[in-house]
């Protein structure tokens, strides 16, 4: 496809170079045809997915042969280097404008992770114009040159340096969209160097500047023609989201580009000074807004995310040790208050998980962190609080009453299978529980995180001893056999710890990666 574009390039400028008048204008109409013929047939293949783009730009492509036709004259007479604000340049700029527009939406999402680099290219082609300007174009305007002339030269001029910014930037991240934004660049590139040269040879021959206009005309086909065509439109892969700083000195010298143009103008004894700075700004300046709102969106975000970590588990997503124990905390005040008539805390430890992360790898192992979070969150109240306090242990804070048999419910949960890449797995909780009553000797937050941690162990003890559940008594510090599988935990009206009930102090769940095991 290379060696074509370059075929057809060098074919269409030798014939244009040494034909006449006549055979001249058939050939620039050829050529301004033939991207419209490549666009057709690109979307009749369906090789381009995404239609919507192609169609707006082939309607600019079709609105530039078109006005081509009807306005022969305009580069053979040198209206396009005189921006006299003619009826056609009003045409022209409409349809580059369309170009332009399609071109972006078609490339919108190669910008979805680098919005800000995009917006920081984008003006760093904006105001790249502003010299090209003051230096070359605006010193050989003729005097038939009218406001509004200058003005589509000037808006088309830094459009088209604006969206070659914006195609570097992604010709850099995207590996695989390079051939068409290669060609993509061409294009602008040739429709700006075009016309500058006919600001320059104003008064000279118009073949440099039709063979520009040619060369654009087939570097836009060609594009959509591309193998590759379709990763304009939709990226294969992920890009990944842009890191770093943003240039903010780069965007500070640019934004002061125009102003220090518009005084070498002023200093000059330019009339157009004032275009520049008008223009420039209309363009410039909400872009520029657009830029400082979403850093101050990346900024709230950023605050956000941390504000989350605070108090949240990176993994899991539940809380963390740092909030649970402050709810620890305000749910004993609570208690003390009378607002609370009783608090449970349930501390779950997984039996038989670092054999799935010995056997699985470290990732299965934090899938099954994941999912057993996602089940602890989903067997509690609203009310309750669920956080992870490290490794494979979760506290559960129930404020209120709670079911004699809410352990070995939760256990039952947690033991069911869990479905990974390569196969299922299970694993058991060894559950803990402590409960403190309204009217009784309130413990500390750690010392009632201890009570539960007793029934915990307690429950492993009896795991390992064949199965016989035997708690411990945490008063005494030590094990008394009891009947049921679970004991709860609590404190008198003298401070003292005893049990009641014989309810919840702790349950366990057998488990092992990829089999089932029995319950207890």
């Amino acid at each position: 496809m290379h060696a074509r574009f370059a075929g057809a390039a060098a074919l269409c400028g030798i014939a244009y170079a040494v034909a006449g008048p006549g055979p001249r204008a058939v050939i620039f109409a050829v050529a301004s045809a033939l991207p419209i013929l490549m666009c057709a047939l690109a979307l009749w293949a369906r090789h381009l997915i995404d239609r919507a783009p192609w169609l707006t730009a082939t309607a600019g492509m079709i609105m530039l042969a078109v006005s081509m036709n009807l306005w022969p004259e305009w580069i053979t007479e040198h209206h396009l280097g005189r921006a006299e604000g003619r009826p056609v340049d009003l045409v022209i700029a409409t349809a580059h404008g369309l170009l332009l527009v399609g071109t972006a939406w078609a490339l919108r999402l190669h910008g979805k992770n680098d919005s800000g680099g995009m917006l920081d290219a984008g003006l760093l082609g904006l105001c790249a114009a502003a010299p090209l300007w003051v230096g070359l174009v605006a010193p050989n305007l003729t005097p038939d040159a009218t406001l509004l002339g200058e003005t589509l030269m000037l808006v088309d001029l830094m459009l088209l340096c604006g969206v070659m910014g914006c195609l570097l930037r992604i010709g850099f991240r995207a590996r695989k969209s390079r051939g068409p934004i290669f060609y993509l660049l061409l294009a602008a590139t040739t429709t700006l160097a075009a016309e500058v040269c006919a600001v320059l040879t104003v008064n000279g021959t118009t073949t440099w500047t039709s063979e520009l206009i040619m060369m654009a005309y087939l570097a836009m086909g060609t594009a959509v023609l591309l193998p590759a065509a379709p990763h304009i439109t939709f990226p294969s892969g992920r890009i990944k989201p842009a890191t770093g700083e943003p240039p903010l000195g780069w965007i500070g010298a640019a934004l002061c580009t125009n102003p220090l143009m518009g005084a070498v103008q002023a200093i000059r004894g330019d009339d157009g000074a004032s275009v520049l700075l008008a223009v420039g700004s209309m363009l410039i300046v909400p872009l520029v807004l657009l830029r400082l709102k979403l850093l101050s969106a990346q900024r709230c975000e950023a605050e956000r995310e941390l504000a989350h970590y605070a108090h949240h588990d990176e993994l899991t997503g539940l809380f963390n040790r740092r909030h649970i124990t402050a709810q620890i905390d305000e749910a004993l005040a609570e208690l003390r208050n009378g607002d609370l008539r009783h608090i449970t805390l349930l501390l779950c430890d997984l039996d038989g998980f670092k054999p799935i992360n010995d056997q699985y790898g470290h990732r299965a192992g934090d899938s099954v962190l994941k999912a057993i979070a996602v089940r602890l969150a989903g067997a509690v109240e609203d009310a309750d609080v669920v956080g992870r306090i490290g490794g494979d242990e979760f506290l559960i804070l129930i404020k209120g009453e709670v079911a004699d048999d809410a352990a070995e419910r939760i256990a039952e949960l947690v033991r069911q299978p869990i479905q990974l890449d390569e196969s299922a797995v299970r694993v058991g909780v060894s559950i803990g529980a402590a409960t403190a009553s309204h009217g009784g000797a309130y413990p500390d937050r750690d010392a009632f995180i201890n009570l539960a941690d007793t029934g915990m162990y307690a429950a492993k003890v009896a795991r390992s001893e064949a199965g016989v559940p035997r708690p411990i008594n945490p008063a005494r510090g030590q094990t008394a056999a009891v009947t049921r599988p679970s004991q709860r935990v609590e404190t008198d009206r003298r401070g003292r710890s005893g049990t009641r009930g014989a309810v919840a102090s702790a349950a366990s769940a057998p488990g092992g990666p990829g089999r089932p095991k029995s319950q207890p």
